[in-house]
């Protein structure tokens, strides 16, 4: 049975399954889904066409699934679908698509949205991402899985961000940032791979160093970029990761590519270690 506090505002047209938790003044909305075992502490607002998966965790004054903040927007019926085993803090935001997009703002799961992050319509976000705290997210944008994004981090309109990327606090992120890649700038350069989100996540050793060796190369100047991916595809092929980076360069985007401060200088090349 789902545990509904006297004083929260349920339509009767919402649908709640079992085992939710519903605290005291929390408001929700008639097009809502709210899956099981989910959690809404107290003063949690749902609105609008919102699927919500099973145990998620809303704290206090998040608002979930209002209206986009785009001019273009002229009511229709787009949606807002989050997955399963999130935690969304205080004051997080989160919008529905719009027509102008794919008419969806979709969310993993198991992510972790801290207090103030603000996730824009049509957003595509994926697992086991974070966002710190009052980090943005313009419309349009991709995130994809294991992204960690520091506080105050302002992420413009339709700008992709590869797996495991490391976006630094206060970063402002106008291009897309290649997978694996640490960023960090007002206007963000990529400042080395995320060695120590890729530890963490237990990469091998041998492979942090192919990442590693792949970068210093890809952004070398003695010939084309497409010569340069050529390369990388043939000498790395039996990497997955690299060749993860090359799929992501030649994905279509209407943005260019975060690029080194300097070139050349990302890391250094001793190789690891065996083991």
């Amino acid at each position: 049975m789902s545990k509904i506090h006297p004083t929260a505002i349920i339509d009767s047209r919402a649908k709640i399954e079992d085992g939710v938790t519903v605290g005291p003044y929390c408001v929700v909305g008639k097009d809502v889904n709210i899956g099981k075992g989910t959690v809404l502490h107290s003063h949690v607002c749902l609105e609008g066409n919102t699927s919500i998966g099973n145990d998620n965790e809303f704290f206090p004054f998040a608002a979930i699934g209002f209206i986009p903040q785009d001019l273009k927007y002229h009511g229709e019926k787009s949606r807002l679908i989050i997955g399963n085993r999130n935690t969304i803090r205080e004051y997080v935001t989160m919008q529905p698509g719009t027509d102008g997009g794919n008419m969806a703002t979709v969310i993993g799961d198991d992510c972790l949205f801290m207090a103030g992050a603000h996730m824009a319509h049509d957003c595509q976000i994926g697992n086991s991402v974070v966002m710190a705290n009052q980090a943005t997210l313009g419309g349009h944008v991709t995130v994809d899985d294991y992204v960690t994004l520091g506080g105050l981090v302002a992420v413009h309109q339709f700008v992709k961000i590869g797996r495991y990327a490391m976006i630094g606090g206060m970063s402002g992120i106008d291009k897309n940032v290649l997978p694996y890649a640490s960023v960090v700038g007002e206007r963000a350069k990529i400042a080395g791979i995320n060695l120590v989100g890729l530890k963490r996540h237990g990469f091998e050793r041998r492979v942090i160093f192919k990442i590693r060796e792949a970068y210093e190369k890809l952004f070398a100047q003695s010939s084309t970029l497409d010569e340069r991916k050529t390369f990388l595809r043939q000498k790395f092929k039996d990497c997955q990761e690299v060749l993860h980076i090359m799929d992501f360069l030649d994905s279509e985007s209407s943005r260019s590519i975060c690029l080194p401060r300097k070139s050349g200088s990302l890391l250094g090349t001793k190789k690891p270690a065996d083991g």
